[in-house]
Formats: C-alpha cells, structure tokens, sequence
C-alpha cells in the first residue's frame, strides 16, 4: 500500500499545477481585458498614473504581459509557483492583507459548514437509502424516489432562497412570537443570515441546505447498492448457514453496499466546499465561498488562486483516503 500511496502522491503533482495554471490563466485575460483591478480601489476618484504603476509593482500587477491579450503570462506563474511551493506565500488581495489571513479567518466557517452538510447527508441518507432499498416496490420506495428526484431537480441557489425567505425568516419569526421557544433556535438555527452571537447555530441552516441535494443522490445510492447486494450469492449462503436478518443486512450486505456511496461522499466533500460559495452567499456566512466569490468580483487574482489551490488539494487528499478506505470495506481490494 505505501507504493501506491507514493504513486497517488505524485499524482498530485500535474493536478494542482493545472488547476492552478487554468485559473491563472483566467485571471490574467480577465486582467487583459477588464484592466487593471488597482483602479478599483479608488472609486470614482482619478488616480495619477505613477500611483497607479507603485501600488501594482506592491501587488505584483505591473507585468506587461497583463496589458497584452490573451497572453498566458508564463512569467508571471512561474515566480507564483516559486513564493507558493518554496515561500509558502499565496500573494496578498488589493488590501495587501495575505491571503493566508484570510483563509484563517474563514476556514473554519466553511468547515463547520462542510461538515454540518456531510453528516448530514451522510446519516440521513444511507439511513433513507436502506430503509427504501429493504422494501423495494413498497410506496416507502416509491416516496423516497419521488422525493430524492424532486430534491436532486431544485438547484442549490433555488434551494438556499426558499428555505432562507420560508423556513428562516417567515417560520423564524412566527416561533419567535412564543416565549417558550429558545432564542438559539428562533434566532440562531433558523437566522438568515450568520450571527456570530451564535456562531454555530446559525450555520445549521445553511449546511442543511448545502447537504440536502447530496442526500438525495446518497439515498438514491445506497437504496440501489442495498437493492442490488441483498440478490447476491454471498446474502443467499449467510442465510442459509442460519445468520440473523440483523447480521445478514448490517455485516454482509450493508458493508459491500457502501462502497459506491462512500466512493460519492469523498468526492462530495469537493463539491460541498465548492457549493458552499453559493450558500454562504445566500446566508450572508463569511467564509471561504465568499472569500473566493470577493476575489472574482474585485478582480483579486491571487486570493482566487490561492483558494482554489487549497481546495484543490483537500479535495484530492479526501479522495485518497475514500481509496485507502476502499480496503477496510472490502478486504479483496489490494493495492499491490
């Protein structure tokens, strides 16, 4: 297994400098073509164009490639990569503040997020999915269906004002007119918008939201999984040989059912941290989605790299241990 791990590990490498190339790339013909992101800062003032050129020579903006279109800007990605991978240094924003401060500050509301909506998605719908997949053609099957297809057919930005505008704000301020419902939940769990009075609280809301559309594709997993193993020789044999329901559904078909559903929740774990750009602009959660949607708004090149260079890396460290997970599950598997 060390040899593949070591194998995987370098497979890191052209991922994260494509990616990483990609979104320079992006960045700079944005540049290109939108100009220079140092005017922005002041307004509707007219700066002095010497001023100008010091503040971009302090940002690492005076390239002349960015003023040429559709120029890769090579230059300028290697001296990136070199303050990244040998300096530990991902640049600063148009405040010069670093972007390492930054992602400081809002890690730890996009994990509180992340890991609200993966638990979530993760007890609730494997808990769905086998109670479906064990009466398959019931109306218990046929409602978890419906509801996973109509769950899966609402957009998350959809998904996220409706529960804002109905759930948060008109249900939140009907339980508040009862006194013997807890402020933490009339306004904490069901704010609109983060409240950092209650800091985890209110992140309940929007991490339900974000694992919601995931739930159903897991529910929808796991019921097809249990469904398809619970036909299988192996299930047949350990009910022959006198096994109890409870040992032949929760050891043996239950653990080789979950492989495909573990093998989505580690991928998801991306795509939550990804999806949480919308949701924590829809519940006002300053985090690392509206850290990433700022910098693409006020042109700010290398916090968005910097960013997605880290997500990038979560998300491929969280697909090899679903791979390294692989063997515990299912002890056929080898890697050697």
């Amino acid at each position: 297994m060390g040899r593949y791990v070591i194998r995987r590990l370098l497979q890191f490498i052209p991922t994260v400098l494509g990616t990483m190339f990609l979104l320079h790339y992006l960045t700079s013909v944005a540049m290109q073509f939108g100009g220079n992101p140092v005017r922005s800062l002041f307004g509707d003032r007219t700066p002095s164009p010497a001023l100008i050129a010091a503040i971009s020579e302090k940002l690492g903006l005076s390239d002349p490639c960015l003023t040429q279109k559709f120029n890769p800007c090579g230059g300028l990605f290697l001296d990136r990569l070199q303050n990244i991978f040998f300096h530990f240094d991902f640049g600063v924003n148009l405040h010069e503040r670093p972007v390492t401060d930054i992602v400081a500050d809002a890690a730890p509301f996009t994990i509180k997020i992340a890991l609200i909506a993966l638990v979530f998605e993760a007890v609730v719908g494997i808990s769905i999915g086998i109670w479906a997949g064990l009466r398959g053609g019931s109306f218990q099957d046929l409602l978890v269906k419906v509801s996973t297809v109509f769950v899966i057919s609402v957009p998350i930005f959809v998904l996220g004002v409706l529960v804002r505008e109905f759930v948060a704000v008109k249900f939140g301020n009907y339980l508040s007119t009862f006194d013997w419902v807890p402020e933490v939940i009339s306004k904490g769990v069901l704010s609109p918008v983060y409240k950092p009075e209650y800091p985890f609280a209110s992140l309940i809301l929007p991490g339900l939201v974000l694992g919601a559309i995931s739930l159903a594709t897991t529910a929808r997993l796991t019921r097809t999984s249990i469904m398809e193993n619970i036909r299988g020789d192996y299930v047949r044999t350990a009910r022959a040989k006198g096994l109890t329901r409870k040992r032949v559904i929760g050891v043996h078909t239950l653990r080789n059912s979950l492989i495909p559903v573990i093998t989505f929740l580690g991928v998801d774990v991306g795509a939550l941290l990804g999806g949480a750009v919308v949701t924590e602009r829809i519940f006002n959660v300053p985090g690392i989605g509206s850290q990433v949607a700022r910098a693409a708004v006020n042109g700010e090149a290398s916090v968005a790299v910097g960013i997605v260079t880290m997500l990038a890396l979560v998300f491929l460290i969280a697909n090899l241990l679903v791979d390294l997970l692989y063997a515990v599950l299912d002890p056929r598997i080898r890697y050697e």
